[in-house]
């Protein structure tokens, strides 16, 4: 049951991410000639005015073609006679849509929730050494790490384990001021729990305070932030050679992973918000990854958008689509490559574990 409720995830955001386009392009005048949820053959399909509507049998992706997307037409409808910033919106209102339905989620993910830990220390531990007058003190609120804004006491422990080493920079608010500790030695101790279990501990303890209706919805706003901010560290991860494409992961490793975290749910309603939270997790992921100025995504569409846009202001010379068609074209097959050989090692890594 996981793991069809994961493959339905999918197919709901990729659905409400066509209908941003889809929405978007007929609100501007644009006519659309089909949309389509998934790939592949049409097993069923209607013809509603100048729109066919269709769902093909290849549980991957969907479109919404829209006349002259790539080409030069005649057409006063079309996309290219549309204004530049009328396109603009239909390119981004995908993202958008997806955006906003992750911030959905989000607030029905902690809705439920009853206490929220803040990142605001409480007091320390007897073998803590961080504490004292020159170091962290009781009542101060973790502002920033390294940098990095902590937005809920997670992220202190996300930011830390990002930065190896124990020297940070931290910044606090103690009574309405900014206290900033550079080079702050975060000195670990080897703690040994009732199960004889031993770990690295800071000896900090946090706030717990009862989640209000308005706290709920800020934490799921600071949730909705970590993840876009999540995204942008793995690309910097990515680019800097921190990890690389064995650390990769495609729809068939998200899906396994969905179904891990619902079966060791003890409660069903636990399960469905776990699964929720990834369904968040990805709509925003998927907001942020296609608006990156990569030829195929929106956010190459953009770029090309807003270049020719300029170059025409300026020669006054009309650019002709299908050459940023063929970029794009380009840029597809390179994607469909990437996302072949990462489902083919992540099929290969389930089996064999």
């Amino acid at each position: 049951m996981s793991i069809i409720f994961a493959i339905l995830l999918f197919s709901v955001l990729i659905f409400v991410h066509e209908l941003g386009h889809f929405l978007a392009a007929k609100a501007s005048g644009v006519q659309v000639n089909e949309f389509s949820l998934f790939m592949g053959p049409a097993i069923w399909k209607k013809q509603k005015g100048e729109t066919l509507y269709s769902i093909r049998c290849i549980p991957i992706g969907g479109y919404c073609a829209m006349e002259g997307e790539d080409s030069d037409t005649e057409n006063p409808r079309s996309f290219q006679k549309a204004a530049w910033w009328k396109r603009l919106i239909i390119l981004v209102a995908g993202s958008g849509m997806n955006f906003i339905t992750g911030i959905l989620l989000m607030c029905i993910v902690f809705m439920p929730v009853q206490q929220v830990v803040l990142p605001v220390i409480s007091g320390f531990e007897s073998y803590s050494t961080v504490n004292g007058a020159d170091g962290l003190q009781p009542g101060d609120t973790i502002l920033e790490v390294d940098g990095e804004k902590i937005y809920v006491q997670s992220d202190f422990a996300t930011i830390l384990a990002l930065n190896p080493g124990d020297y940070h920079d931290i910044v606090v608010e103690r009574d309405g001021k900014k206290v900033t500790l550079n080079d702050f030695y975060l000195e670990r101790h080897e703690v040994t729990d009732d199960e004889g279990n031993s770990r690295q501990m800071l000896g900090m303890n946090f706030t717990i305070a009862d989640a209000t209706f308005g706290m709920k919805l800020k934490y799921a706003w600071y949730q909705t932030i970590d993840t876009v901010r999540i995204v942008r560290l793995s690309l910097q991860m990515l680019l800097s050679g921190q990890v690389g494409l064995q650390d990769m992961g495609g729809p068939v490793m998200i899906v396994d992973q969905m179904s891990q975290v619902a079966d060791a749910s003890e409660e069903w309603t636990d399960a469905l918000l776990n699964m929720l939270y990834y369904g968040a997790f990805l709509a925003i992921n998927l907001a942020v990854m296609n608006l990156l100025p990569i030829p195929a995504l929106d956010g190459g569409r953009v770029v090309g958008l807003l270049l020719t846009t300029a170059v025409e202001k300026i020669t006054r010379k009309k650019i002709d689509p299908k050459y940023e068609g063929y970029l794009h074209a380009a840029g597809m097959i390179l994607l469909l490559i990437l996302m072949a050989v990462i489902l083919f090692k992540d099929v290969f890594t389930i089996v064999t574990r």
